[in-house]
């Protein structure tokens, strides 16, 4: 083993260190997908996606190629390991890889102009940052067009620094948004206990780790599980084994945010 000086660069991430603390970017890769797919001249955008976009299967419109539709999402997830900002979008989009349109292939095209505006965005990890560990959850509510299922976004935070995060379809359809934002937080709570678990590794110990939801509905459903009739659609297990037990426990302490927290 032979010292090779300060990391620069690791499997197409560009990593900058300072005495502040560490950048994690992929500009160099934004750039170089940008023109593999023939963006480098377009139009910037200012958004991944418009808030006027509802994709669907769109079984009537034309079909696109699939390969290199499948090769844009591909290119696209890569860069997701940098960029949280795009993964709503590009999983999104990612749905409609067996049957590719031209609806869907706009929809990809949209975010590579939006990489075109902001190629060197990335991570960064401050290093006077506090190791207090918090997530965030949030749902909407029968999102998917085809299935009417909804979709969970979780993050966690160690101290200011994003450390993990996730935009995932729902396994079944949720009958209330409670029920949406409440599978949205227990899948968060279960990511902050294993990371909580992991990190004990290191000698870091966590009091109540705090979850912020944006629903005084689900927050109650979790301090207080009874069945009753406004509660009975859902699933038991999911009261045993997310936030329900840690709370009980001890482990999470669930909070409201607003919208305004949310995207601070």
């Amino acid at each position: 083993m032979s010292l090779m000086g300060e990391l620069r660069f690791f499997l197409g991430l560009q990593i900058k260190q300072g005495l502040e603390g560490t950048f994690v970017h992929q500009a160099k890769y934004t750039r170089d997908i940008l023109k593999k797919f023939n963006m480098g001249d377009s139009k910037p955008m200012t958004t991944p996606m418009s808030t006027n976009t509802a994709l669907d299967a769109d079984e009537d419109g034309e079909a696109v190629d699939q390969k290199e539709f499948r090769g844009m999402i591909g290119s696209l997830l890569y860069l997701m390991v940098t960029r949280p900002d795009i993964q709503f979008t590009v999983c999104l989009c990612a749905r409609y890889q067996a049957s590719p349109r031209t609806s869907h292939r706009q929809a990809v095209k949209r975010i590579f102009r939006y990489l075109k505006f902001t190629p060197e965005l990335g991570l960064w990890y401050s290093s006077g940052s506090s190791l207090s560990l918090r997530g965030f959850s949030d749902a909407d509510h029968t999102g998917c067009r085809i299935d009417r299922k909804s979709t969970s976004g979780i993050c966690q935070l160690l101290g200011t620094s994003l450390v993990s995060w996730s935009s995932r379809k729902q396994a079944s359809v949720s009958l209330s948004t409670t029920k949406a934002e409440y599978i949205a937080a227990a899948s968060c709570c279960s990511q902050l206990l294993w990371m909580k678990a992991t990190l004990s590794d290191f000698g870091l110990r966590f009091g109540k780790i705090p979850l912020l939801v944006d629903s005084t509905f689900a927050i109650s459903v979790a301090k207080n599980p009874v069945l009753h009739s406004r509660t009975k659609h859902i699933d038991v297990r999911l009261q045993v084994e997310g936030v329900d037990n840690a709370l009980i426990k001890g482990e999470i302490e669930s909070q409201w945010t607003g919208l305004i927290a949310l995207l601070v």
